[in-house]
């Protein structure tokens, strides 16, 4: 089973606007989740989803407007036990913008990791919605 997503995008925006997107609450609840996020290392905190999905996460890197990673303490689909995995944000400025890397690894069932990755796909596309709000 492929236990890891990878996605890439790529933003006609700056890392620093991209990262305000990936760490302060108030624009993480417009396209990921309602949050208590904070970007401290070793700082645990939730994504209530939806349906009141409750996601537990503990920050485990923070590289300012370079790299965020987080672990994802979430319940399967089939049976309800908890898996626990890792989610990493890669930014690497380009000429044109930013180009945004996702990797989401430790699934442990198929059903999990193609939830996940068609919901990353939906998520995103609700950052590219409010990224493009941003006046130059």
């Amino acid at each position: 089973m492929t236990s890891e997503i990878n996605h890439i995008w790529l933003f006609n925006k700056s890392p620093q606007e991209v990262w305000d997107y990936l760490t302060k609450p108030e624009l993480l609840e417009q396209w990921l989740a309602k949050t208590d996020f904070q970007p401290i290392v070793g700082h645990k905190f939730y994504f209530i989803g939806k349906n009141n999905c409750l996601t537990h996460c503990e920050v485990l890197e923070v590289k300012p407007y370079t790299q965020l990673s987080y672990s994802w303490q979430a319940n399967t689909a089939n049976d309800n036990k908890r898996f626990d995995s890792t989610v990493v944000w890669k930014l690497v400025p380009k000429e044109n913008g930013t180009e945004l890397h996702l990797v989401h690894h430790g699934f442990i069932s198929i059903e999990d990791y193609t939830g996940h990755k068609n919901g990353w796909t939906i998520l995103i596309n609700g950052l590219i919605e409010h990224l493009n709000t941003i006046k130059k």
